[in-house]
């Protein structure tokens, strides 16, 4: 049990090494991202001179806006040059899913009667019975009875029938 505590005891601490030396160069990152912002701000975006009169610190002005607008526009359609190529993206990738089309998974075999079924489906709003022959409607067999008279000769009813044949022919 000893040997357990200590080697979770040593885990934890090498755990504990491990996050301080990533928050250390979470640390120096940061620094460094902020270096290089300041460096870009001071190469690229000088302190304005507000030295002169009204006159020149209005032309300074006229200019600044007139980057300002340059900078949207180019913003602008940078955003819908992205835009078109995600929309495009978007239209291959539905492609590519109609060409390879879905796998559908292999289903399974699962016995299950008609009524656990309808119960699964509909929840505890199921309430319909599906022993069908409960529902139907008892009915009495009829037993026909045949005529006694059939049950006679049988050559007086070829004879019969001999008559209606020459009565077809004669016609």
């Amino acid at each position: 049990m000893s040997e357990k505590k200590m080697t979770s005891s040593r885990r934890h601490h090498l755990k504990s090494l491990v996050l301080q030396v990533a928050q250390q160069w979470l640390e120096k990152e940061k620094k460094e991202t902020a270096e290089a912002k300041e460096a870009y701000m001071a190469e690229h975006c000088p302190a304005p001179d507000m030295v002169g009169d009204q006159a020149t610190l209005m032309e300074y002005c006229k200019k600044l806006h007139a980057a300002i607008d340059q900078i949207d526009e180019e913003r602008y359609d940078i955003e819908a040059k992205v835009q078109k190529a995600d929309k495009e993206i978007e239209d291959l990738k539905i492609k590519v899913v109609d060409l390879v089309g879905v796998k559908k998974p292999a289903l399974k075999k699962v016995r299950m009667s008609a009524d656990a079924m309808l119960k699964a489906l509909l929840g505890s709003k199921h309430t319909v019975n599906m022993d069908l022959r409960a529902n139907l409607k008892q009915v009495k067999k009829e037993t026909k009875e045949e005529p006694t008279e059939a049950v006679g000769d049988w050559r007086k009813n070829i004879e019969d029938k001999a008559d209606r044949k020459k009565m077809f022919e004669s016609s």
